[in-house]
């Protein structure tokens, strides 16, 4: 009993003694900015004795430290409310806010600051009592044990796994493709990956520090305090050595569908089901709605779908987190996920509660929204440059896109990266999480720019980061990289023929377009088509048609695949229909240059394929090697027929030209790198997986579809002895959703 005394004793004595050194630290640096700020006062206009302006200094630290740790998690709260691209600005001034209530009540009513300057002095006051308490705790082996032992804890209602039973943490680069992977391996962009494919480049140095992500040192919301450098703490959860110069993981591709985005791919890897995901938007006749894969609603409904179809809750239906992703898996445990947005929001279901356990902690805060506003002036150098070097092709990156970029380049993957680094802490069995930094910063910039390729070491520090913290974690873990799909390069439709494929497809409707789109080539063909098949001329006003605007077509644009719909026919059309309705229309897509096929449905053959000159070739005959589908490679028919099947397949589905010798597209989008068609990279994503789980497929074998990976994860999961997943967990409760 003395002995357990006695070290109750010397544990408060510790905790003491660091709260102490935190608050010694915090004043001597509010002392340093008081001597570098003008703005900034710790004494009277008449001058102070030093040891009252000490007073003032550790008064206000203390009541700073205060406020930060019992205010600042309220105001976190209130900042769910809040637009998350708002959320970076909001933390500066909230935080300096803090600053100012203490030194309004600090008892020696000498300190003062400028609004501005207070901002200043609590981030960097917050910065450094964070790192001080890290460094302090780090060294303390039994105070790292306790700290884990809390997190590990925190919002775990189930009881831990066996920790023997190694788990599964997936992490998705969204939009990397498989060639662009290996091309940053090869120039040694991405250390971590190449190590773990032992290939040139790949060897760490012994002793090289994991640098922190995107200013994350090492105290976290969520990861707790990371052993960065030589700082090893002993006896939590550590795994056994192993040698950095031997392979640990193979690199497989896989194959999209025709629908090569997000929406189709993770719909499929965490729910086992693509079906009917045509496009990442789409017309749907019999609900008179748009669905838009990304938006709250419309991934709430296709999660719906994927459930009742399969019969199962998802991949990360038992003792699962889902961090980051647009659908929750079945996981109980889920942060930013989108599906769950538009629920009633309730303590167990907030869809930002990521959010509040990462900026709870106000270095963090202070951290992020830093690195955010730094990003911010990235993007406007790199979009500056790119602007007066003429870089070509170029879309705008003006408005709101440089919050955006930085909202999904930091924010989003510093919010992810740390909640993954919990649930690592935590002993979750299987993790899936989506870093989207690489398609975002893509899209604008071009899949092989400098600017991605930034984000690509980034990303890789990420993977390093979470490596070093599957060494401390309770339970072993299997790490798999993967993506969702790739990015083709190439200039916009728009940009090469002057008009959109919504114009050119109301002038093959003959329904007024754009003066603009009128005096182009394209547009001034596509009139003329409609004269010369109605044999009469085409009237400005549209006065020629009976239709009124309800009948219009509906153009929808993913990537470089286009949607045309017709909402006042309740049926997808036929190709004698549309023929029938407007007799331009399909000649005049087909054989645009910027066109590479067309699907349509077909009374006499079921479903037909329309390419130039006329091409028309039945499903039933489709092959890869030859007609309209031939420079786009192995696997294209087959894509097609899958998705003429489906129920919401759009009247006509436009794919893009594609350049089989660079690899390029056309996108229908104001993007410069695209996907959700056929053609070039981006229906090659990659697998990257650990070589003591078995291989995603046998020798030979072409990896094809996110269900297929859905399945390759499944037994993954057998593999590591975890509990496979349940036919009915969670399948009433998305029902009834």
């Amino acid at each position: 009993m003395r002995g357990v005394r006695g070290v109750r004793w010397r544990r408060i004595a510790s905790q003491v003694g660091r709260s102490v050194a935190v608050w010694a630290v915090s004043a001597l640096t509010m002392l340093v900015l008081a001597a570098l700020l003008p703005d900034f006062q710790l004494q009277s206009a008449d001058g102070d004795s030093a040891t009252r302006i000490a007073v003032t200094a550790a008064c206000g630290a203390g009541a700073f430290g205060v406020f930060s740790a019992v205010v600042w998690p309220v105001l976190v709260r209130l900042l769910l409310l809040v637009p998350a691209l708002v959320l970076g600005l909001l933390v500066f001034f909230l935080n300096g806010s803090l600053l100012l209530l203490a030194l309004r009540i600090n008892p020696s009513g000498r300190g003062e600051a400028a609004p501005e300057t207070a901002v200043i002095v609590a981030a960097v006051m917050s910065a450094v009592a964070s790192a001080t308490g890290a460094a302090l705790a780090v060294r303390d082996d039994e105070a790292y044990r306790r700290r884990l032992h809390r997190l590990a804890t925190r919002s775990r209602r189930a009881q831990p796994p066996c920790p023997s039973a190694p788990g599964l943490v997936c992490v998705q680069l969204d939009g990397v493709g498989h060639d662009v992977l290996t091309e940053a391996v090869r120039e040694g962009l991405m250390p971590t990956v190449a190590r773990w494919l032992a290939t040139a480049g790949g060897t760490q140095p012994p002793g090289d520090r994991i640098q922190p992500v995107g200013g994350i040192q090492p105290t976290d919301g969520l990861g707790g305090l990371q052993p960065t450098g030589g700082i090893q703490p002993t006896g939590v959860g550590t795994q056994p050595a192993v040698d950095r110069t031997q392979p640990t993981h193979r690199l497989t591709p896989w194959y999209t569908d025709w629908s090569s985005q997000t929406g189709a791919s993770q719909l499929g890897i965490l729910h086992g089901s693509t079906f009917d995901v045509p496009a990442f938007r789409w017309y749907e006749k019999d609900r008179g709605d748009v669905m838009v894969c990304n938006r709250p609603t419309s991934a709430a409904e296709l999660q719906r779908r994927a459930v009742r179809r399969t019969g199962d809750g998802g991949l990360l239906a038992l003792d699962g987190a889902s961090r980051g992703n647009l659908f929750s898996g079945g996981a109980g445990e889920q942060a930013l996920v989108l599906s769950i947005a538009a629920r009633r929001r309730n303590r167990e279901n907030r869809s930002r509660a990521g959010y509040f356990a990462y900026f709870s902690d106000p270095a963090n805060a202070v951290r992020t929204a830093l690195s955010f506003v730094a990003e911010v002036a990235r993007e406007i150098g790199q979009s500056t440059r790119a602007r007066i070097g003429k870089q070509r092709p170029r879309v705008g990156r003006g408005g709101l896109y440089p919050f955006v970029r930085a909202f999904a380049t930091v924010v989003e993957r510093d919010v992810v990266v740390a909640a993954v680094m919990g649930d690592m802490l935590a002993g979750r069995t299987a993790v899936y999480a989506d870093l989207v930094a690489y398609d975002e910063v893509a899209h604008h910039s071009g899949p092989h720019s400098r600017d991605a390729a930034k984000v690509l070491q980034r990303l890789d520090r990420s993977l390093a980061l979470l490596e070093r913290v599957a060494e401390r974690a309770p339970r072993p873990y299997r790490i798999v990289v993967l993506s969702d799909h790739g990015q083709s390069p190439g200039e916009t439709f728009r940009a090469r023929y002057g008009l959109t494929l919504g114009d050119l497809v109301r002038a093959g409707c003959g329904l007024p377009v754009p003066r603009r789109a009128e005096r182009t080539r394209s547009g001034a063909e596509a009139r003329a088509a409609v004269r010369a098949a109605l044999r009469r001329p085409v009237e400005e006003n549209g006065a020629h048609h009976p239709s009124s605007r309800d009948s219009e077509p509906i153009v929808l644009a993913s990537g470089n695949l286009g949607l045309v719909s017709f909402p006042d026919v309740p049926h997808r059309m036929t190709k004698e229909e549309i023929d029938a309705r407007h007799p331009a229309l399909l000649t005049t897509l087909a054989n645009h240059p910027g066109i590479g096929f067309l699907l349509v449905r077909s009374e006499a053959h079921g479903g037909v394929v329309l390419g130039a000159y006329g091409a028309e070739i039945p499903l039933a005959e489709l092959d890869d090697d030859f007609g309209p589908l031939a420079r786009f490679g192995p696997g294209a028919a087959d894509a097609v027929r899958r998705t003429h099947s489906f129920p919401h397949t759009a009247d006509i589905m436009v794919n893009s030209a594609h350049d089989p010798a660079d690899g390029e597209v056309l996108a229908f989008e104001e993007q410069i790198g695209s996907h959700g068609g056929l053609g070039g990279a981006q229906s090659r994503p990659f697998l990257l997986s650990p070589l003591d789980l078995s291989a995603p497929s046998e020798d030979g074998e072409r990896l094809t579809g996110a269900e297929h990976v859905h399945r390759v994860l499944r037994r993954w999961l057998g593999e590591l002895d975890g509990p496979q997943v349940p036919l009915t967990t969670g399948v009433e409760e998305e029902r009834a959703a």
